[in-house]
């Protein structure tokens, strides 16, 4: 069931999509699992109004969005760090606001970081592809990227909290990386790569690619030396798969990636530290760690 209204966007911003929790366990389809980047700050608008982990909020990027409420709603704004105003008034990051119907939230800029959520009480309430609302940009499932104009229906809210769960009023505050450290298990083929390549992974001093998107963070810095030519028949790629294309530089696969490539994978980083990386903006300095995972 939805409730009455919704939310008219005015400004879409730079790419501003529905994401959950995403589609696991479709990879055998050849569907990604796609959802929210920075999982922990989608977890948390929802935690701020009550929702269930489960309903869907708005990811914005870089440059944030506007929307008009077309009934009264309450929102939240987690995530990247940015201004915040509702009808031209400057307006609490991180705390919920109460929208009457035709006050326009504007989410502005990120001042730290990359991807802000716009939580709503009940949820973004689109249509389920494979039992998620979120948009796949490399699949094309879920709804397109929000353009001006566009109206999305909400869900309907949650009861208020029983007497005994806790639901905080304010979204801590957790400063986006000044490096990223991204722990790694080796393989499936890191056979693939010479002793000094291996080294070069975790010693190499490494940046965030502005090409990096919802598909791959791609790093600037040293090229990893091969130990064999050639590339592998496609196989499956996990998320957080570190894959090294020919010119030898690392791209740790996020939510939208595909699920083979024929490129090697010299180890994985375990989903828990893909949070950071979602908020890690060009030319932050990335480093590898050697995990016994």
């Amino acid at each position: 069931m939805r409730t009455e209204g919704g939310l008219e966007t005015v400004r879409a911003g730079a790419l501003t999509t529905v994401q959950d929790l995403g589609r696991p366990g479709y990879a055998h389809l050849g569907v990604p699992r796609s959802g929210a980047l920075d999982l922990a700050a989608h977890r948390l608008a929802n935690l701020l109004l009550g929702n269930p982990e489960t309903a869907a909020t708005l990811e914005t990027t870089l440059t944030g969005c506007t929307v008009r409420a077309l009934g009264p709603t309450v929102a939240v704004v987690t995530g990247a760090p940015c201004r915040v105003a509702v009808d031209g008034r400057p307006a609490p990051w991180g705390q919920p606001l109460r929208l009457r119907p035709g006050a326009m939230l504007d989410v502005g800029a990120a001042t730290h970081g990359v991807r802000s959520y716009l939580g709503f009480a009940g949820g973004v309430g689109a249509e389920p592809v494979l039992g998620s609302r979120a948009t796949d940009l490399l699949s094309g499932l879920g709804p397109a990227p929000l353009s001006d104009g566009d109206v999305l229906p909400l869900g309907t809210p949650a009861p208020l909290p029983s007497a005994g769960r806790t639901v905080p009023d304010a979204a801590p505050w957790a400063a986006p990386p000044r490096e990223l450290v991204l722990p790694v298990s080796y393989g499936p083929r890191d056979d693939w790569f010479t002793a000094e390549g291996l080294r070069t992974l975790v010693t190499g001093t490494y940046r965030v690619s502005a090409a990096s998107n919802r598909i791959g963070l791609r790093t600037e810095g040293p090229a990893l030396a091969r130990a064999r030519e050639g590339e592998l028949a496609s196989e499956g790629m996990p998320l957080g798969a570190i894959q090294v294309p020919p010119e030898g530089r690392p791209v740790i696969f996020l939510a939208d990636h595909p699920t083979t490539g024929g490129y090697p994978v010299i180890g994985v980083v375990p989903p828990g530290a893909l949070s950071a990386a979602a908020q890690a903006t060009p030319g932050t300095p990335v480093r590898f760690t050697a995990s016994g995972g």
